[in-house]
């Protein structure tokens, strides 16, 4: 089986939030041979928001292994340079999206005062999957969504709190699955042992993941890890949609862990 991980960092000096493993170092040798080990076919390095060469690292990690890692990079949106990065995103090897978080106070507003228009324009026109993490943001995305129906965009860790644990990191999942409707919403399915409080496989969050995935359909949902915080090995992250989700089996079970992710961003596996 194809599998593809929807997120993964790697970085090459200390700067991870405390959320994260505090290593000094992971770079793409790391990320592989944990893939290596765990099963997993290939992944889609994020990089962090702790410094902008992490993008190159990215890149030049994706060129070296193309058939195994691929990059959903960053700018900062109000940098003064921004319009030209994202005329010339697509140009750097392995880039195949944006992904940004914009959880810094000043950021919030963004979603809703035309800070982001230029950027869903541009990327519309060049067919540039973009991931946020939501948050409670939801309905600004189904706006964004409706407005530019050819724009692809992804909404990160399940659309939950990553911080929280068990239902209360699912709070805006009602306002999730009402964008469902919107075809070019899909959702990452990245983080999800890390918001149980049980062992593995973590049952009491699986309702949540089933009632995404029948409202989304298999296709428009990404299995992934965001491994560097997961509080497991990453063998498990695999196995608890393989093995412990006898609702998810088949050709669903292919596309979410990972003909789907390929697919919509287009990446020739």
């Amino acid at each position: 089986m194809l599998i593809v991980d929807s997120q993964v960092h790697i970085w090459q000096r200390p700067g991870l939030g405390p959320h994260h493993v505090q290593l000094p170092k992971f770079d793409a040798a790391d990320q592989l041979k944990a893939m290596d080990e765990a099963g997993v076919t290939a992944a889609v390095i994020c990089p962090p928001f702790m410094m902008e060469d992490v993008n190159q690292m990215a890149s030049d990690a994706a060129a070296k292994h193309p058939d195994r890692l691929t990059v959903m990079g960053f700018f900062p949106i109000d940098a003064p340079d921004a319009r030209e990065r994202m005329r010339t995103w697509k140009e750097r090897p392995g880039m195949k999206g944006l992904r940004w978080v914009l959880n810094q106070p000043h950021m919030k507003a963004w979603w809703t005062d035309g800070t982001m228009d230029w950027i869903w324009d541009e990327a519309e026109r060049q067919g540039l999957p973009i991931s946020y993490l939501v948050n409670d943001n939801m309905a600004a995305l189904g706006r964004a969504a409706e407005r530019h129906p050819r724009l692809k965009l992804m909404i990160d860790h399940l659309g939950a709190v990553v911080s929280a644990k068990d239902d209360a990191a699912f709070v805006n999942l009602a306002d999730m699955l009402a964008l469902a409707k919107h075809p070019n919403i899909a959702v990452k399915l990245s983080g999800a042992p890390s918001n149980s409080s049980d062992a593995y496989p973590w049952r009491n969050i699986h309702d949540h993941i089933h009632r995404i995935v029948d409202a989304f359909g298999p296709a428009r949902c990404f299995w992934g890890t965001d491994l560097s915080r997961m509080p497991c090995p990453y063998r498990q992250c695999v196995t608890m949609f393989t093995e412990e989700m006898p609702w998810l089996k088949g050709r669903d079970l292919e596309l979410v862990m990972g003909r789907g992710l390929v697919g919509w961003i287009g990446w020739k596996l």
